[in-house]
């Protein structure tokens, strides 16, 4: 080891004294024209004018006068510089690969400048431009921008000459879009994104040595860009938007604007001035964040052996997206073991890896942004994508990675299913899933049943027209209100089975068709002397509403009377599509005992918020993933026929604003409860209670076999709130069997809940329910 040591000390120092000589001779060869050809006269001049504090001394004319009469002044200036620098690269070990990274940090900066420059004078000119356009043109009702691209207005024609508005929005690069853009901010994104891409797959390219091609990504790029310069031409057509479906900042009048718009039947609906308008900055560094990233993405898979381009970046809200596209004999196995790396190298919480993007022949890396860009309610519900479907069941959940408008059909679903841990954004998301039934449907068309048994989350829909029936808060009400929705299914389809239709569509179709017949008698006229159907059947009077029923706890209502919910709950989600009625559960445990297996054979739809693990995803996804959200309405939204559930932003639907949606509407009409159906779910409800407490109560004579310590046991557990064994043994001075099989005889009964490892047992029966049960055994 010393002499390992030594040698390379011998090296260091060989090397040091090899730079000293080679540096004089260096300056010997510059201060002299030419050598003459005594070679120790000439040593001797110079070490008498080293004496004098002149020249370089004796040593540089060691190699000096020798090199400078071999080669020449020129030759010798060359051969010395050479020697020099590599003394000095092997003395501190520099490698040629990183004087080069040395030499292209300032060419990077300058080129980074020199972009920015040009940047800032395109957005000045094309500034300049807009406010020449607006000192003509009067000026349009402004609204912030959105955050995931830039948007255009169509053209209108106002007083014979075409105005167009044209907003950017807070990302300056995404291409995937479905809105057509501008020719002038087409070829601007189109070079920014041609840049950004070169300059990640350059730096890529420039730490491996053995790159010497050009970089993939630059010609995908290229071929993926042609196919966007040119902008579709609009219709003439369409030159003139409908009403009904023109954006907000359309230059409308504002009383227009503001006035709420209104059904057949005279409802007004409410206007979008109640909701809050989108106020995000603009995020400056959006593209150098992405550059950064894709530079960091590309390096880190080379590092590991896998050559990949960037072909493609999508920045969402919350995530972005860059799609992959490997090279030729990479397995895309290679790609996702290296999720946590690629995590670890972008300094990232976590990264979820699609492979592959459905629809393309990429790998879709996403990374969460350093800011997360929240997706407004009236940026929703005020888009021509909600507007324009005619479903009076279409709802809004947010923005994909792309930026674009996610809307779905409850009526096609048939059914939902929204689990998420606490603080995801579940109740979030069923709150915005209610405002655009509010929006999009009146009380005629969409009637709601509200189950929250937290008896908080639906507090602010108390009172509203569209309500079936006051919002259900009591767990035994809330199983009878369901036994009602299965009762009400079976009315139905016997109702459709009369006048010979298939589902509510055709239903409705069928009474409007007989009042347009029919359209000249009276309104008052008396119902035997109404016509009939070709069938003999009298004329229904007003069409089925479609009902829609939101529970916000389903593990709530599973722990209080589990067979009667997932039956009613299986029942409805096998039948109910065609009858009108759909269902929305909501969980934040979504664990197999409350997502039972019979559940979810029968809602194929489904949205995963942020899970704790991977066994939850799985819960409710089948697969893994929805461990990797970032919180804060990120889901993952599995319609029923998607091959890949699709990323989203969610909304977010503030307090304030749900009570102005919903205050409007209680000032303009009254609630109006159905109160056969109240009265029904009470008799239901009471007739569960009875037959319990009568069950429990003849039990008792009819078995021999009953502990006779068994009503003891239900008061003590309801006074004191919780049940255990060694609760019973201690006050009751049981032993450990009689007191396990009590407690087994109560959550028999429903008296408490399932057993919950070490914790106590919740007591699902209230103090008023025993004093009732104790007064049905009286009786």
């Amino acid at each position: 080891m010393e002499k390992k040591v030594d040698a390379k000390m011998a090296g260091k120092l060989s090397l040091a004294i090899g730079v000293i000589i080679f540096a004089s001779s260096l300056v010997y060869i510059w201060n002299s024209v030419s050598a003459s050809g005594n070679y120790f006269s000439e040593l001797g001049a110079l070490y008498t004018a080293g004496t004098g504090a002149a020249g370089a001394g004796l040593l540089s004319g060691v190699l000096g006068i020798p090199m400078l009469l071999l080669f020449g002044k020129t030759g010798a200036e060359i051969l010395c510089i050479l020697a020099l620098l590599l003394c000095v690269m092997f003395l501190f070990g520099i490698t040629l690969k990183h004087i080069f990274q040395f030499l292209k940090k300032p060419a990077d900066k300058v080129a980074e400048s020199v972009n920015s420059a040009r940047e800032h004078s395109k957005r000045r000119r094309a500034e300049q431009n807009r406010r020449q356009e607006q000192s003509a043109v009067p000026p349009l009702f402004e609204r912030p921008d959105f955050e995931s691209g830039a948007f255009s207005v169509p053209d209108i024609t106002m007083n014979g000459k075409k105005h167009k508005k044209t907003q950017s929005g807070k990302i300056d690069i995404p291409i995937d879009g479905s809105v057509s853009k501008p020719p002038e901010d087409i070829d601007n994104k189109r070079k920014r994104l041609e840049t950004l891409l070169q300059q990640t797959n350059v730096h890529s390219a420039a730490q491996d040595a053995q790159a010497t091609e050009a970089p993939m990504a630059t010609f995908a790029a290229k071929k993926v860009m042609e196919k966007k310069r040119t902008p579709r031409k609009s219709d003439p057509q369409q030159l003139q938007p409908d009403p009904q479906t023109v954006p907000f900042d359309i230059d409308l009048p504002e009383d227009d604007r503001k006035r709420p718009r209104e059904n057949e039947k005279g409802y007004r609906f409410p206007p979008v001035d109640l909701l809050h308008p989108n106020f995000s900055s603009e995020d400056s560094d959006a593209f150098n964040e992405l550059q950064e990233n894709g530079q960091k993405l590309v390096s880190t898979l080379n590092s590991f052996g896998v050559q990949a381009s960037i072909i493609n970046i999508c920045r969402g809200p919350s995530v972005t997206r860059f799609e992959l596209q490997p090279a030729a004999g990479v397995k895309i196995s290679k790609i996702t073991n290296l999720a946590d790396d690629i995590a670890l190298n972008l300094a990232a919480n976590g990264v979820r890896i699609e492979a592959p993007i459905p629809g393309k022949a990429a790998i879709g890396i996403e990374v969460p942004n350093k800011t997360i860009s929240m997706v407004t309610m009236r940026e929703l519900i005020d888009s021509k994508e909600f507007k324009r479907e005619k479903s009076r069941l279409t709802v809004v959940l947010g923005r994909d990675i792309s930026g674009n408008i996610v809307v779905t059909d409850l009526a096609k679903m048939p059914h939902l299913l929204i689990a998420g841990t606490t603080g995801s954004g579940k109740s979030v998301c069923v709150n915005s899933i209610l405002l655009s039934l509010l929006y999009k449907g009146s009380p005629d068309e969409v009637r709601l049943v509200l189950i929250d048994p937290k008896m908080v989350e639906f507090s602010k829909y108390k009172g509203l027209p569209h309500l079936l029936i006051p919002v259900v808060s009591d767990v035994k009400k809330a199983a009878g209100a369901l036994n009602w929705a299965v009762s009400e299914m079976l009315e139905r389809y016997k109702t459709f089975a009369a006048y010979n239709v298939r589902d509510i569509h055709a239903y409705n179709s069928m009474i409007e068709r007989y009042r347009k017949r029919y359209a000249n008698i009276p309104a008052d006229t008396p119902r035997e002397d109404k016509p009939l159907t070709d069938d003999g059947l009298p004329i229904p009077d007003e069409p089925m509403p479609q009902i829609v029923i939101a529970i916000d706890e389903l593990a709530d209502l599973m722990m209080a009377a589990p067979n009667e919910v997932e039956e009613s709950i299986c029942r409805l989600a096998q039948m109910a599509r065609a009858a009108g009625m759909h269902l929305v559960i909501a969980t934040q445990r979504p664990s197999v005992n409350v997502i039972t297996g019979v559940i979810k054979a029968n809602i194929p739809s489904r949205i995963a918020l942020k899970t704790s693990s991977q066994v939850d995803s799985r819960t409710i996804l089948d697969f893994g993933g929805a461990e990797k959200l970032i919180g804060k309405g990120d889901m993952l939204f599995s319609p029923v026929g998607a091959p890949k559930p699709l990323r989203v932003q969610g909304c977010y639907a503030s307090d304030e604003e749900i009570e102005n949606v919903t205050g409007f509407i209680k000032k303009s009409y009254k609630s109006e409860y159905d109160e056969s159906v109240v009265e029904q779910i009470e008799k239901i409800a009471s007739q569960d209670l009875s037959a319990a407490g009568k069950d429990s109560a003849t039990s008792g004579t009819a078995d021999e076999d009953r502990d006779p310590m068994l009503e003891e046991a239900i008061k003590l557990v309801v006074e004191a709130g919780q049940a255990s064994t060694s609760l019973l043994q201690r006050r009751l001075r049981l032993g450990y069997a009689r007191a396990g099989r009590l407690i087994d005889e109560m959550e028999q009964m429903g008296i408490v809940g399932p057993h919950e490892g070490s914790k106590s047992r919740q007591v699902l029966m209230t103090h008023q329910q025993w004093l009732e049960r104790n007064n049905l055994i009286g009786d």
